[in-house]
């Protein structure tokens, strides 16, 4: 079995600051990207951001210069840094992984976390 667990969500004030962590724990061979998307109330989930094994980091136009994707590889563990929050960065917040369970299956695939809720009041 495969966990994402994310951490950090909660209540900040709109020009705020919050970090969120998700670890992945379980049967796990190997990691390639991870990243976040979020998704508002009413609204489709969307791709937040995404940070290679590398450490090359892509966000969506609506938070780059204020989110920062980060990730500790050596603890299959990644972080989102988010800066001059505003009250649109209202949204459940999922972290996802690309995983390699087994050296023998030679395939990745995709894990979620469970959310996590992130609320600015403007």
């Amino acid at each position: 079995q495969v966990q994402l667990v994310e951490s950090g969500g909660g209540l900040v004030q709109a020009g705020g600051s919050m970090r969120l962590s998700c670890a992945a724990s379980g049967s796990i061979f190997g990691i390639g990207a991870m990243g976040w998307y979020r998704q508002a109330p009413g609204m489709q989930r969307e791709w937040v951001t995404t940070i290679t094994t590398t450490g090359r980091t892509q966000n969506a136009d609506s938070v780059k210069g204020r989110f920062t994707a980060s990730r500790d590889s050596a603890k299959n563990t990644a972080f989102l840094q988010m800066n001059s929050l505003k009250s649109e960065d209202t949204a459940v917040y999922y972290c996802y992984a690309v995983i390699r369970r087994t050296r023998d299956s030679g395939t990745y695939s995709d894990y979620w976390g469970q959310g996590t809720q992130v609320t600015v009041s403007s």
